[in-house]
């Protein structure tokens, strides 16, 4: 059991690790990531990548895909915290620039002072002031 952020959340999912490869069931990948796996590939939505010709073992093996191996494939940065067993799938420089240049902030909740949660998207048309503080 790993835990797995991406950009739909931070879930636990059932992992097979093996050392930079993070083996996920097809049907866990899609669920986590969005990415599906299909006869002409990879799929998300309506983007298909198809697996190299003669790589596909490294990809795919026995109805698990290695998540790592599809994020490397799309230029997309994985980072993974193997004591912690906590694993990374980032946007990609492309997605990330796209977003600054929308200038709409992604969605996120936080709960108030009265642990309320209260989430971005409900205040959309409406000013709203973010503080933030840390302590490092």
């Amino acid at each position: 059991m790993v835990t797995l952020l991406t950009d739909r959340g931070m879930r636990a999912v059932d992992a097979r690790v093996e050392g930079e490869r993070l083996w996920l069931d097809a049907g866990a990948l899609e669920d986590a990531t969005g990415w599906a796996l299909k006869p002409e590939g990879l799929c998300r939505d309506e983007a298909c990548v198809p697996l190299p010709p003669g790589r596909q073992g490294e990809f795919v093996q026995g109805g698990r895909v290695d998540a790592a191996a599809l994020w490397r494939h799309l230029d997309n940065p994985v980072v993974h915290d193997e004591a912690r067993g906590i694993w990374v799938l980032g946007e990609g420089a492309d997605e990330r620039a796209a977003s600054l240049a929308s200038l709409i902030a992604p969605d996120f909740t936080l709960p108030d002072v009265n642990g309320r949660p209260h989430t971005l998207s409900d205040y959309r048309g409406r000013k709203v002031l973010l503080v933030s503080w840390a302590s490092w």
